[in-house]
């Protein structure tokens, strides 16, 4: 596990590397961006969260991971009134930011996977996502990389994305508009869209650039090759459904006359209208599709991201669910929303100015608050989140003072290793493609986090526990359970809090019992396992 950074330097570290420079700063973006969401909402009031609710904030949504207790304690003594917009830009030089949100994205495309085996591939496709996000590489770039990708899968991580289809032609088309464009044309695939302007015409037309592209098996290694292929042999028919090996066209099945030959699609891209004649090569048609999808004369590219990440900050989107928008789509401030996708495009679809600029709105800072009923006023706060998986387990990583027991084979599904962070993954996994509002606390995780071997170990006030390290090194009862409090919730108690506590501690007559019982009760609550 990363240590956390040291905020002692944050101030001179920003001095020295600004992170990004346009004409207008995120900070003058930010503000244009409350004025117009006050007056298309009614914001009723500011309501500004306190210091150490921003700091836990800004550490789970940038690193997703908790800050440490000299995070807290450095923090909230420092006196500078730009402390909240020094602390987002330094927290996105750290590696541990590109970690973070590339498990964002792996669950994004790997929830909705159709090919359990394409899991081979996303240790790799961790690995390439961390470093582009690291790296600073523009969304576009991205998205050109997972449209055009061929290769290993656990050799080139940009190739999972298709392998998470099988190849298939009609899903990985479907994951492109939906991901990156948030626009389920899937729902056009045996007829006409049921709420949406799109004809079923118009999902083949976009299923046309992929009948090349197949997933072969590997045997030594175990693996899958993304391929493609521009020549047909002799001994297959030129639209035989051969996924091993592709097509060259793609033929719209017949659904009035099953047993009569479909019609073969010509290349088309939906949202513009441009075309690629029949007989185009495989490498064309790909390139083709990636820079139309991602040309700024797209809006849907710029607004499907927009809106996905405003609602993984601020709680919930413009649009919901986050992946299906378009023209047919009334978001809850189209005003607010078009402002910031375009000047998101300006910025050259730069992920951290996205990220910086939405932190630093007031919509994002506000204090937090449950979901909010349908018929209520969006954005009058900042809405609670349940943590993910990742998150949770370094949470506890965290609090234990330990390293990550098990990074290895990754992210939710079958044939992983079981190490303590894939159990909590097969328990605390949710598809971040859902509405917020349908990610439930089950059973499972209560009893996950109330049994877990693996948790009831490291709550000891054993020999090498952080417990026991505490309660020798902290002699007093009051300062240790302030102490607890900080390391668990990134906060001190409140007087209820700790006078409850201390009375516990006094009834039980055994400090390391009374100890361990605290530690328990604090991770098993509602607070420990989300982000405010």
């Amino acid at each position: 596990m990363t240590k956390h950074l040291n905020l002692v330097f944050f101030l001179a570290l920003w001095c020295f590397s600004p992170l990004v420079s346009f004409a207008q700063s995120p900070i003058e973006i930010a503000q244009k961006i409350d004025e117009l969401l006050v007056s298309e909402t009614i914001v009723s009031q500011t309501n500004i969260c306190d210091d150490e609710t921003f700091l836990r904030r800004a550490f789970f949504d940038i690193v997703g991971q908790p800050p440490s207790l000299e995070d807290v304690l450095v923090y909230g003594l420092e006196p500078s009134v730009n402390k909240r917009s020094l602390l987002i830009e330094f927290l996105l030089t750290d590696k541990t930011y590109g970690a973070n949100w590339s498990r964002y994205w792996r669950d994004v495309i790997m929830f909705r996977r159709t090919n359990d085996q394409s899991l081979l591939g996303v240790a790799a496709l961790e690995s390439y996502l961390t470093d582009a996000l690291n790296n600073g590489v523009s969304w576009d770039r991205i998205a050109v990389d997972f449209i055009t990708a061929k290769g290993d899968i656990r050799e080139d991580g940009r190739a999972v994305f298709i392998a998470a289809q099988q190849g298939r032609p009609e899903e990985t088309v479907s994951e492109i508009s939906r991901i990156f464009l948030g626009i389920q044309i899937q729902c056009a695939q045996c007829h006409d869209h049921p709420t949406d302007r799109w004809k079923q015409e118009q999902f083949h037309e976009l299923v046309a650039f992929f009948p090349r592209v197949a997933l072969r098996p590997q045997q030594e290694p175990r693996s899958f090759v993304v391929t493609a292929t521009d020549f047909v042999g002799r001994r297959r028919t030129a639209n035989a459904n051969n996924r091993f090996v592709g097509t060259l066209e793609h033929t719209m099945p017949n659904l009035v006359e099953p047993t009569q030959p479909g019609q073969v699609m010509t290349p088309k891209f939906f949202v513009s209208g441009q075309t690629l004649p029949a007989g185009t090569s495989d490498a064309v048609r790909r390139d083709s599709l990636a820079r139309w999808i991602t040309s700024p004369d797209n809006p849907w590219f710029a607004k499907a991201v927009t809106n996905r990440v405003w609602a993984e900050l601020v709680g919930e989107g413009f649009y919901e669910p986050v992946d299906d928008i378009g023209p047919d789509r009334t978001p809850s401030a189209p005003k607010t929303m078009d402002y910031l996708a375009t000047e998101f495009t300006l910025s050259g679809y730069d992920i951290k100015w996205l990220m910086q600029t939405i932190m630093s709105t007031q919509a994002y800072q506000r204090s937090s608050l449950d979901r909010r009923n349908y018929d209520q006023i969006p954005f009058q706060a900042n809405t609670i989140q349940p943590l993910r998986s990742d998150q949770l387990f370094d949470s506890m990583m965290s609090v234990f003072e330990i390293s990550d027991a098990g990074s290895e084979g990754t992210g939710q599904g079958p044939r992983r290793s079981q190490s303590p962070r894939n159990v909590f993954a097969d328990v605390f996994g949710y598809d971040p493609n859902d509405p917020r509002g349908d990610v439930t606390v089950s059973i499972p995780q209560s009893l996950a986090m109330m049994n877990s071997t693996f948790i009831n170990e490291q709550i000891q006030a054993r020999q090498g526990t952080m417990l026991s390290r505490l309660l020798q090194e902290v002699q007093s009862d009051r300062a240790a359970v302030q102490e607890l409090y900080l390391r668990v919730f990134s906060r001190r108690p409140n007087r209820k809090e700790l006078n409850t506590s201390l009375a516990y501690i006094k009834q039980v007559a055994n400090r390391g019992e009374s100890f361990e019982d605290l530690l328990w009760a604090l991770l098993n609550s509602a607070e420990f396992k989300t982000r405010r």
